[in-house]
């Protein structure tokens, strides 16, 4: 097999998500965000992690519709938080969509899938060893 080289953090902006039950969601993400270890961030109403701001039909931060089913991978550091991210999102409204495990993507991929309370796909991924070349892109205004 070819080896391959991934770039990420590069094509992504920012991601609204328009949701039915903002306390529902709240308390969901708040739960997966905990143990991959995303700050998370609140005006008192809507609430946001690094590019993913999430809030009601009538907010100001993201306006619309509700989000249709899309599919979200978060980054994990190891396995373990990939375990972690799957209990904490099914102990807080997540639905299973597919138990951590290896995947056939490429070798190492180890994920796990959770339907958040509106049906997104929600999944956390370990890609094995890997090196960062930051840890974050920050932008002052």
């Amino acid at each position: 097999m070819a080896t391959q080289e991934w770039h990420c953090g590069r094509l992504i902006d920012h991601i609204g998500l328009v949701v039915k039950d903002l306390a529902a969601s709240k308390a969901f993400y708040s739960a997966v965000f905990g143990v991959l270890k995303i700050p998370m961030e609140s005006d008192g109403r809507d609430f946001w992690a690094d590019e993913l701001y999430i809030g009601a039909r009538d907010s100001e931060l993201v306006q619309g519709q509700l989000t249709g089913r899309i599919h979200i991978a978060f980054q994990a550091q190891d396995r373990a938080m990939v375990d972690a991210f799957y209990q904490a999102a099914m102990a807080h409204g997540g639905r299973d969509n597919g138990a951590p495990g290896e995947r056939a993507y490429h070798p190492g991929y180890y994920a796990a899938f959770v339907l958040d309370p509106d049906g997104n796909n929600i999944e956390a991924v370990f890609h094995g060893k890997t090196d960062r070349s930051a840890a974050s892109v920050r932008i002052r205004s």
